[in-house]
Order: C-alpha cells, then structure tokens, then sequence
C-alpha cells in the first residue's frame, strides 16, 4: 500500500498528500525487521511503486513480442537497488536508540538520520546504474503543494529530506508517547505528552507551509511561439520523409503574421538532420525567414561517427548555436553493454539502431541578449543539467520533449510536474513543449500562463518573464546532496560503533 501511495502522489492522480502517508507507512514497516526483513519489505515497496508508477514504458514497443521487457525490467532493477539500501534505516532505527535511548535522540537525532538515509537511498536511484534513473523522487510529487516553494531554498533533494523528516517526527513522537507512562505527581496526561512530542512536526509544516519562495529578480520578457505539430513522431508511427517537420511548419503558420523573438519547436519536431542534409536545411532557412525570427528546433544530428540528440537555434543563415542533451536514455536512445545485453534480447536491442552520444556544451542559446536555458526531455529530471543552465545565466527555460511514445498514459503530465517544480526550484519561467502535449507554459513561481491539450496541433504565443538571480537551491544544491548521502551514511557508520561499544558495556 505504501508503495501504491506514492504512485497516487504523482499525476495523473496527483494527489501530493500520499507521498506523506507513503513515507509514514514505509518507514513503519522498517522498524525491527532483521535485515533480510528489511530487504524483501524495501523490494516490495519499490515493485508497488515502480510497476504502476513506469508502466506508459510498455507503450514505446507498442504491441512487439516481448514489448512489456523494458518495463518489467526497469521495475525490478529499481526496486533491487532500493531493496539493497533500505537495511540501512533499518539499522537506524535499531542502533540510534541503542547508543542514546533519551527523548532528545529518539525525538531529534534518530529522525534527522532516518530522513537522510532516504535521501541518500533516492540519489542512488537517481545516478547508478548508467546514470540512474531519478523518476520518483519524493521533492517531484509536491508541485501543487503549498511545500513546493521550499524547492527555492534546498532544492529538490532538500524537500525530499524535509517531507521525510516530518514523517518521522510524527513516527517518533508517536512511539514515544506509546512508550512512556505517567511518573509519580505527573500532571500530563497522556494526550497532553503527545501533543508536546508532535511540537517538533507541528513546527516543521508550519515551516514549510510560510516559507515563501525565494525571491529572483525581473528582467523583462521574451515573446515566444511555441508550436505543438501533434505529427507521427512515436517509435512506431509510420511517415513520410518530412511528415513531421512539415505538422510543425502547419502549426506554425500563424507566426508568419505575428512578432515573437523565438520560434520554440519540440524535441524530435525535424524529421532528419539539417546539418547533413541541405534540402531540409533549406526549408528551416525558408521558415525562419517566414517569421523573422529564429527557431529552437531539435533533431537527431551526425557529427563525424557520432549521433547526438541536439537542440539548434536555426536562423534564416543556417544553425548559429546548438545543445546536445546531456542524459541519453539508456535502452531507448542507446545500448550500454550492447554485446551482453544483444546475447540475452537481440530482437529488442537490434531495434536500438543508432546510438546517442552524450553531449559536452553548454545547456544555453543565447537570442538578442537573452540567455535561454535548455533540457532535452528526461534531462529535466537530472539536477545537473537546470543547475548548470542557471550558472550560465540562463534567465528563462524552454524544455523540449516527445511523448509521443506514451500517448494515452501518464508520462507526460508526471513530466510536467517535473517541469513546474523546476520553475520554482529556480525561480525561472519555464516553456515545455512536447510534440503531442500536453505543453504548458509556467512563471516563474509555477503558476500556469498557457497551455495546450494533449494530442492536438496547436501554438502558444506567449510574452514569458524573464528573470535573474540564483536561489538559494541552485548554490547549495549539490552541497546538501553530498550532506544528505555520504553524511548520512558515515553518521549511521559512527553510531553504529557507539552502539556496539555502549551494550558491551
């Protein structure tokens, strides 16, 4: 069930208070399991959180033999990897009241700890294996929660440690007071001790809840036509040389009569590579010159033996700046390990015919003197990739994605929760485009400016704020994960030895 919730806290249900009954039950099942306990109950969390939470991933084979293996296999190695970390809760909870078992301990040092243990156990998700796959994390569910500001100041990690936090506090508290009976001439009764315990989570939402999001600082607008073509551009469409390319020239017509400073196109909105190929670097010339204005266009693009996934920003003079992304999908837009995996599946490894290179420049295009700051799809969700945009003064974001491959499921609204929750994270407009919705344009405090619906042709011109100044999070971002993981971990290590020494003795 507990697992099942935070499934429930991420669109489309979204309802963001699950994620909290979610942390709060599955810590309850950690406390006193012997470690193997704990590993089966973490595998069991992860398989009831993954399994429903990925399933849109069955949908990029469609119905190919053995279609459902990309899924399946996600969903277990996911829940494998969090299974292995989960004993260290455990441990948790049996060492820190072994070495102190004293109110202050129990009500303050052994929550801290449990809560930066998760943390630590979501990063590792989150980088390893081949980069790892940072899709549930607890910071991510809160986008329409009156928490979501709190991602200003300690970033998304820092959330995640602060919900965790709260639900421990209100575990301890409660076992604390179950614990503990009326002294002699005590005038508390025992409703009265359990509100005095709670104080601490009391005082942390109401924390959470002021907080306002920190502050960055005006500095005009950028006018943006953003086209959604809605073209064949899923893995299994059928098409036409030019088929998509030309949904996104119909979908844009309207800029030709219209003044916008950029022309935002989605990820994969080009049928082919402009660089090598002149009759569709032609038409992109041709179009630009149509709405005087340049196009943030993106395209699989050759660079000598290399393929990279790359976002050009295409005038009526061909491409004058380019990003390529940064995270390529491993099993999706390249094969790690292809020999080994190529002898256990070749028939869906042989569908991954052209492998995608990592890019190395800068996540940023620069238009008239406005720092433009990109994430190509699933880049959205690696911390790295937003910070360093920022760093290179990136004043507003425009993501581009194709989620087209999971039409009809809930990828592309839990991506758009990813997308919001950067724009307060950051304190930046963001534009997200995807090639068949749902696209959103947010402000910089999240809320939504414009929209277009899901598998429906159609253009957003908007005038989106632009804004300077780094939060809080995008300076100590990296710093409180290194805190969160190896902190966590060599504080358990320590206490660990504490507790051995103080019941030998």
């Amino acid at each position: 069930m507990a697992g099942v919730a935070l499934d429930g806290a991420l669109p489309s249900l979204g309802w963001w208070p699950l994620a909290f009954v979610s942390v709060t039950l599955g810590l309850l099942t950690l406390i006193g399991r012997r470690i193997g306990g704990s590993v089966l109950v973490g595998f069991a969390y992860g398989l009831c959180f993954f399994f429903p939470n990925i399933s849109w991933i069955s949908q990029f084979l469609g119905d190919m033999p053995l279609g459902w293996l990309p899924w399946v296999a996600l969903a277990v190695l996911e829940s494998a990897i969090l299974a292995a970390i989960t004993p260290l809760i455990t441990l948790a909870y049996r060492w820190v009241p072994r070495w102190r078992d004293t109110r202050g301990v129990r009500l303050g040092v052994l929550p801290v700890l449990v809560a930066g243990l998760w943390t630590a156990r979501e990063l590792v998700l989150g980088s390893w294996p081949y980069g790892g796959f940072p899709w549930g994390r607890l910071g991510m569910t809160q986008s329409e929660s009156p928490f979501a500001t709190v991602a200003s100041w300690v970033g998304i990690s820092g959330l995640s440690f602060l919900m965790v936090l709260l639900c421990a506090l209100v575990v301890e508290a409660i076992r604390w007071t179950a614990r503990t009976t009326k002294a002699p001439g005590e005038g508390d009764s025992p409703a009265v001790r359990g509100v005095k315990a709670l104080m601490p989570s009391f005082a942390l939402v109401l924390l959470m809840m002021v907080i306002p999001q920190f502050p960055t600082t005006p500095a005009g607008s950028i006018r943006v036509g953003a086209a959604q073509g809605n073209g064949p551009t899923a893995f299994v469409d059928e098409r036409r040389a030019f088929d998509v390319v030309n949904s996104q020239l119909e979908a844009s017509q309207p800029l030709e009569t219209e003044r916008v400073d950029v022309v935002l196109w989605p990820e994969g909105g080009v049928d082919g590579d402009p660089i090598n190929n002149q009759q569709l670097a032609a038409i992109l010339d041709a179009a630009a010159a149509r709405y005087h204005a340049p196009i943030l266009m993106n395209a699989a693009s050759a660079d000598g033996d290399l393929v990279y996934n790359t976002s050009f920003l295409w005038t009526e003079n061909g491409a004058v700046a380019q990003h390529s992304k940064r995270h390529p999908v491993p099993f999706g837009e390249y094969i790690p390990d292809r020999e080994f995996y190529g002898t256990l599946v070749p028939d869906l490894v042989n569908l991954v015919g052209r492998e995608y290179s990592a890019g190395t420049n800068p996540p940023i295009v620069n238009v008239d003197g406005t720092t433009i700051g990109l994430a190509i799809c699933f880049d959205v969700v690696f911390d790295d990739v937003p910070r360093e945009a920022v760093l290179n003064g990136a004043q507003v974001y425009m993501l581009q994605t194709n989620n087209a491959d999971f039409r009809g499921s809930d990828e592309n609204l839990q991506q758009l929760a990813f997308a919001k929750m950067r724009a307060i994270e950051t304190g930046r407009s963001v534009v997200n485009l995807s090639t068949t919705g749902t696209s959103q344009v947010f402000g910089p405090d999240g809320t939504t400016v414009d929209s277009l619906p899901i598998d429906e042709a159609g253009l957003m011109i908007v005038d989106v704020e632009l804004r300077d100044g780094l939060t809080p999070a995008m300076v100590i971002g990296p710093t409180v994960q290194l805190v969160l993981l190896w902190g966590s971990v060599l504080a358990l290590a320590v206490l660990g030895v504490l507790s051995r020494r103080t019941t030998a003795v």
